[in-house]
């Protein structure tokens, strides 16, 4: 049970010997630095500086008594309050680095070379990195062509792409898909007037799994199973992939 305390603890952010100090306060109720080390099985002098670090975190008060100091821990409720407060400090900082990025932009994007023709290929690995690519799409005029299979997609991303659903329409970035006919890419069909998406399927027992995305000046390439992204931004390849799926289009 107390090694899944501790790890428990440790998921919110206590280091090891800031859990077991934790611990055995709550079993002494009240202790010195001195009896709580003992309990805990760590040095004297480390167990002051723990204390200090979790009297930080607003979960371990001190008093002095009789010119003894004395240690005492808050209500385990309150382990939630310091979530919460973890929560929000988090979200002040990442405002606050949005906002430097922000006010660098400028600068950031005087340095890149704009008259340039050469293409620029972006490559994306692991699920965050397959999040942060498919994120661009979101920045479409014009719309998206796009060879989507809706299973493969959902395997890979479980968890990202309803709430992308949701704000692709919300941006109102129109989509054609051309997609196999499995089970969800058919569901996903039947939401077209809704999710501002036009669909069409290939012929039945023709599967494929990567994912194509073509939109402004950019062609999008996901490998949902290899987890691995391409963003190749080239006018000349983009217009030859829109030429190549509207022909395909047109035979559906």
């Amino acid at each position: 049970m107390k090694e899944d305390l501790l790890k428990t603890l440790g998921e919110i952010g206590f280091s090891e010997k800031e859990s077991k100090v934790y611990l055995a306060l709550l079993a002494l109720e009240q202790a010195t630095a001195n009896e709580l080390a003992k309990k805990a099985d760590i040095n004297r002098t480390s167990a002051y500086d723990v204390l200090d670090e979790l009297i930080a975190r607003g979960v371990v008060s001190k008093y002095k008594k009789k010119g003894r100091t004395f240690f005492t821990v808050t209500d385990p409720r309150k382990l939630i309050t310091y979530l919460e407060h973890e929560k929000g400090d988090y979200e002040k900082t990442i405002e606050k680095q949005k906002q430097a990025i922000a006010d660098a932009l400028p600068e950031l994007i005087s340095l890149q070379q704009p008259l340039s023709t050469r293409p620029k290929v972006q490559f994306y690995e692991g699920e965050k990195g397959m999040r942060e690519a498919y994120e661009d799409t979101l920045t479409a005029k014009g719309g998206i062509l796009a060879y989507a299979n809706v299973q493969t997609m959902h395997e890979g991303l479980p968890n990202f792409f309803p709430e992308y659903y949701k704000r692709r329409t919300e941006a109102k970035v129109f989509i054609k898909a051309m997609m196999p006919k499995n089970a969800l890419s058919l569901e996903r069909g039947i939401r077209d007037r809704e999710e501002i998406r036009q669909s069409k399927f290939i012929p039945e027992g023709q599967e494929f799994s990567p994912e194509v995305n073509i939109y402004n000046n950019k062609v999008l390439i996901a490998s949902w199973k290899e987890k691995m992204a391409v963003i190749v931004e080239s006018k000349e390849f983009a217009d030859l992939m829109r030429l190549t799926y509207q022909l395909l289009w047109d035979r559906l």
